[in-house]
């Protein structure tokens, strides 16, 4: 259905955090009026018995199975992005230790996302485009050819997993959107919805979540829209049911629950960016040798082993991406 309309996480941070920066954020946070302004690394839930892990499974594929799209998983692999060079990350793992903010600031959000209505779901494209228009979600994905694509995800908050994704390139939505010739950037919003997300009803949080890229980084490869995970469609707690995937940038960058695609020639303000400027920029990528404010990101842990490896450069994505940013040495490209 095409419809044409015009615009219109919790436990204590110091049991999973080191003590100086879980002091430092616990000082932060008296600054704020509000509260802390992002989620410490808190420990993931003491899942592994039996019985837990068949109740997180039983939701994500409870969710799945009422999914109109169901019908096009599993999707073929990319067999350019088949390996990410380390192993993907339990599903159970992975699907509680989440971030999403519109549902509350501790990790363990994936009970609470249960609420996320899924359908109806319709995505609007404005701006500098050929044509406005608002699209029901089944119709957008049902455009697209799905694949599958195994990525690294690299928090700002200094902890990684590996994902298969499905979905389709972000040029591809970019392309469907018709945007005209002037444009310059893409912009993302989520939902607006505090009576459905109470952590929406924060409002010291810049709702409705906004992001955005360049075009330039829109139509690289590597950029992901996201429609499933781990051969079905999404779950909740990823952002359904629809989302993006940047692997070479902090995944604060990586928008869930897009309901709105809007093409300008002026760089957006973004939700980090405008909440905390000094901590969190526009551009966002990956780089081990340029620490956050108040801690480093030379290292990160990994989910499932809690293994410390060291951070890569882009994400390990370098070869890709680098060449984006040439001759941008001025520009605060980190964090």
């Amino acid at each position: 259905m095409l419809i044409k309309a015009p615009r219109t996480w919790e436990l204590p941070e110091r049991l999973a955090t080191p003590e100086s920066v879980y002091l430092n954020r616990r000082e932060l946070a008296k600054g704020i009026a509000a509260g802390s302004i992002i989620a410490g690394a808190a420990a993931s839930m003491p899942f592994g018995s039996a019985q837990a892990d068949d109740e997180v499974i039983e939701q994500v594929n409870a969710q799945a199975a009422g999914d109109p799209t169901l019908d096009l998983y599993p999707a073929p692999v990319n067999a350019a992005y088949a390996d990410a060079g380390r192993p993907v990350t339990d599903e159970v793992e992975n699907s509680t230790y989440n971030n999403f903010y519109e549902f509350g600031s501790h990790k363990q959000i994936w009970q609470r996302a249960e609420d996320l209505q899924r359908r109806p779901w319709a995505v609007t494209f404005d701006g500098m485009v050929e044509e406005e228009m608002t699209v029901d979600i089944d119709t957008l994905i049902r455009a697209m050819a799905l694949e599958e694509r195994v990525y690294r995800h690299r928090c700002v908050e200094a902890w990684s997993m590996v994902i298969p994704w499905t979905g389709f390139p972000l040029k591809a939505l970019v392309d469907y959107a018709r945007p005209l010739g002037s444009a310059k950037y893409v912009v993302f919003q989520t939902f607006d919805d505090p009576d459905m997300a109470p952590g929406q009803s924060q409002s010291w949080y810049p709702w409705p979540y906004t992001e955005g890229v360049t075009m330039a980084e829109a139509e690289n490869d590597l950029g992901f829209i996201v429609t499933g995970t781990y051969g079905k469609p999404m779950a909740n707690q990823f952002g359904a049911p629809l989302r993006l995937h940047l692997p070479w940038k902090y995944g604060f960058k990586s928008i869930k629950s897009i309901v709105r695609v809007t093409l300008t020639d002026e760089k957006p303000m973004t939700f980090w960016e405008e909440l905390v400027p000094s901590e969190y920029g526009f551009w966002a990528n990956v780089n081990p040798e340029v620490s956050h404010p108040r801690w480093s990101q030379a290292t990160e842990r990994v989910l499932g082993t809690n293994d410390r490896i060291p951070t890569e450069l882009y994400n390990g994505y370098a070869e890709q991406v680098a060449g984006l940013y040439e001759g941008m040495e001025d520009e605060r490209l980190y964090l």
